[in-house]
């Protein structure tokens, strides 16, 4: 299938602002800066290199390759080659991840994964632009039934994103060669059974029974960042769903979290997601599941 442009948009009626978003690019120029999005993103790049900022790291990527991005997570691309790609765009009041999580399983996969990278190569890249079209086509077609009809090609394409990413991570762990394996693992379900009391690396080092250098080298190693970035990003992924998904206080959520001054829990908060978490709470959606 060759290159054809799309651009298309749903809004939510209510608001007026982005439910859905389908666009097509052959060059980054739209991304040449640092940009926050508060909705999802799903960009493939088809053709052409380039060079991806995440966060705080800076990643030399190849084509064919999926980028999977939570909202207000910071990133800008770059080339000096045409690079063509494809951009899907969801609101959480669209669809609900976490609401579909059982079914899907994308938090902790595709978005909000504390241990692994943003991004990934995938085998057959048409296949995913096949789908992009697809529901670019129900879009141009106005049809009755078009909210369903996307929401339904919105969790397959997302499944099968979900299989795609599940095969690199087994393929990709079995031919990295790590100096801890064992102990990065180790380190990963301790932060996941313990995120919510131990803040920093020293901590985890007693459980390991490892000093903080250890732990750090590895996790560098494996994932370029810092154990207490590790620490902070899981904490941040909690935090994100509890204003998301219930109507808890910021005081409540930080406290349940280990943060017994609210204040300084804002500021940790604003300063790895952009935005404060009322903010969030006010532009991400309000998805109460109480």
């Amino acid at each position: 299938m060759g290159f054809q442009s799309i651009n298309s948009t749903i809004l939510t009626k209510s608001t007026n602002e982005l439910a859905f978003k389908l666009t097509s690019f052959k060059n980054l120029d739209v991304f040449d800066h640092l940009v926050r999005y508060n909705y999802y993103s799903i960009i493939l790049i088809e053709k052409g290199g380039f060079q991806l900022k995440i966060d705080l790291d800076t990643y030399d990527v190849l084509p064919e390759t999926t980028i999977c991005l939570s909202p207000y997570q910071p990133f800008m691309m770059t080339s000096n080659e045409e690079t063509v790609g494809y951009m899907l765009n969801f609101h959480p009041d669209f669809f609900c991840t976490y609401r579909h999580q059982n079914e899907i399983e994308t938090e902790g996969v595709l978005f909000n994964n504390f241990s692994s990278e943003p991004f990934f190569s995938v085998n057959n890249i048409s296949k995913f632009i096949g789908h992009i079209h697809n529901m670019n086509s129900e879009i141009k077609e106005n049809g009755i039934g078009i909210h369903e009809v996307l929401i339904s090609s919105l969790k397959i394409f997302l499944i099968i994103l979900v299989r795609e990413k599940r095969t690199f991570d087994k393929t990709n762990n079995l031919s990295k060669v790590n100096e801890k394996p064992a102990l990065m693992q180790s380190l990963v379900d301790s932060i996941e059974k313990n995120y919510k009391s131990l803040h920093t690396a020293g901590d985890y080092a007693k459980i390991l029974f490892a000093t903080p250098q250890q732990l750090n080298k590895v996790v560098k190693s494996n994932c370029n960042i810092s154990v207490s970035q590790m620490i902070v990003n899981r904490i941040m992924i909690e935090a994100k769903r509890e204003l998301y998904l219930t109507s808890k206080a910021v005081k409540e959520i930080s406290g349940d979290l280990g943060y017994k001054d609210e204040f300084y829990f804002s500021r940790v908060f604003k300063k790895q997601v952009g935005v404060s978490p009322k903010l969030y709470r006010d532009t991400v959606g309000f998805a109460k599941m109480e």
